[in-house]
């Protein structure tokens, strides 16, 4: 009781100490929420996306597009992705899993879009998985095939991408400057380009570049010659995706057709069609054990005949095509990896440049397309 109750009471400021530590409790906490609702930042690792995207670039990821998933994985670090920064520390426990659900979003996964998803094949919870930045090429329901590297959706030629690579040998009468590859913009990521042989009395440049530019450096007469890398030795070959008899001969150039598994389709199980989607139900449906019988699936010990799809996928590819690891190698993307749309380029830097020279100065704030 206040006895000198004509006398105001103190008022007891808090500590700097906790003022601090509510402070930054409180931006973690927002960051938090932003990061899991709204917008995530993401970089550009490899040169998988090139000349659409470049290494370098940092984006905003949208996550209210296609809606945000709840997380699976509640109990980790905040603002971290599989290891706590700067060490091979994890940051979470896998002790609780729970189901995931997609809140409402603005639009859905369209074909073309760039997208970002956690990589299928990892054995992380789905939410940890690493992201990756693709191009969906197919939604859906939809038939792929690749005949002679154009894309075809339900026998439809598809536009390339304006930034689309291919990898080609380029001859030249002698060693390129590289002043020359700035004027081309042609980066390099580990040091100078290198000059190669290309056969026993030439040698030139291994380039990825756009048909347009490679067409360039010919009228320019930068190059006396120019051809496709024959990918037909690529070592990934062997593993395309499906791993089945009938697609042994497909390549990355004539690849299909595919029909992409669409949410509430159902398929009557044969040999053929078992051999495609045969790991795709097993690894993405919720399954606990899937069972290939020749003629059927025996399913959690059930004989399935017919079986319909829990979820949507999506057939993903890199826009530099003979420098992209992607749905041609490693399948589908389930709908419930799928994490936001590639929006915005917020800062780009190259790493193959000096202090003063790394801004991409004319590629702030480009929207993605």
């Amino acid at each position: 009781m206040n006895w000198k109750f004509w006398q105001k009471k103190k008022e007891t400021k808090p500590k700097a100490k906790e003022k601090w530590w509510q402070s930054l409790l409180f931006a973690v906490i927002a960051a938090t929420l932003i990061r899991w609702l709204f917008m995530e930042a993401f970089t550009i690792p490899t040169p998988s996306m090139e000349n659409s995207l470049l290494v370098g670039d940092y984006l905003f990821v949208s996550k209210f597009h296609y809606g945000t998933r709840t997380p699976a994985t509640p109990l980790q670090v905040p603002l971290t992705h599989q290891k706590i920064w700067g060490t091979n520390i994890p940051s979470y426990s896998d002790a609780i899993q729970l189901p995931t659900y997609r809140l409402p979003g603005i639009t859905h996964v369209k074909n073309n879009d760039v997208v970002v998803f956690n990589y299928p094949a990892e054995e992380f919870p789905t939410d940890l998985k690493t992201n990756y930045i693709k191009r969906c090429i197919g939604i859906a329901g939809d038939t792929i095939q690749l005949k002679d590297r154009t894309v075809f959706i339900n026998s439809k030629e598809v536009t390339p991408p304006a930034g689309m690579q291919y990898t080609y040998w380029v001859t030249t009468n002698g060693e390129i400057s590289n002043l020359l590859f700035h004027k081309y913009k042609i980066p390099s990521y580990n040091g100078e380009h290198q000059m190669v042989g290309i056969s026993d009395s030439t040698s030139g440049y291994r380039l990825s570049i756009t048909p347009k530019l490679a067409q360039q450096l010919l009228d320019d007469h930068v190059a006396s010659k120019i051809e496709l890398v024959d990918v037909s030795d690529r070592r990934y070959n062997p593993m395309l995706f499906p791993l089945a008899k009938y697609s042994q001969s497909w390549t990355v150039d004539n690849y299909g057709p595919l029909w992409i598994p669409k949410e509430g389709s159902t398929i009557t199980l044969n040999a053929h069609n078992i051999e495609t989607y045969e790991s795709t139900i097993r690894d993405y449906e919720g399954w606990d054990k899937v069972e290939n019988k020749g003629d059927h699936l025996l399913i959690d010990g059930a004989v399935i005949k017919e079986y319909t799809f829990k979820q949507n996928y999506y057939f993903m590819m890199g826009d530099n095509r003979y420098n992209s690891a992607d749905s041609r190698f490693w399948g589908f993307v389930p709908e419930d990896h799928i994490v936001g749309k590639a929006f915005v380029i917020w800062l780009s830097l190259d790493p193959g440049e000096t202090l003063f020279h790394k801004m991409r100065w004319n590629r702030l704030f480009d929207l993605i397309h």
